[in-house]
């Protein structure tokens, strides 16, 4: 499944909380790829980073043909 949630405008608190709860929903159904944007926000990806995806299972990557999304990704074998 690939899923795509934007945090354009949303104040990183409620970024967060989005992002956790979206995590949590997809993983449920099994495998997927989350795109993640966060626009020119380098502090709400460093929060993402730092406070949900370091010490998670995901695999997780910024695109480097577009600096301003995370791609996170989860395999179910």
């Amino acid at each position: 499944m690939i899923k795509t949630i934007d945090l354009h405008g949303i104040r990183h608190k409620e970024a967060m909380v989005i992002v956790k709860e979206t995590l949590a929903q997809v993983k449920e159904k099994g495998s997927f790829s989350l795109t993640i944007i966060t626009g020119n926000s380098s502090v709400l990806q460093k929060r993402i980073f730092n406070e949900i995806l370091e010490d998670s299972v995901y695999t997780y990557y910024i695109p480097s043909w577009n600096l301003g999304q995370i791609i996170v990704e989860y395999m179910v074998l």
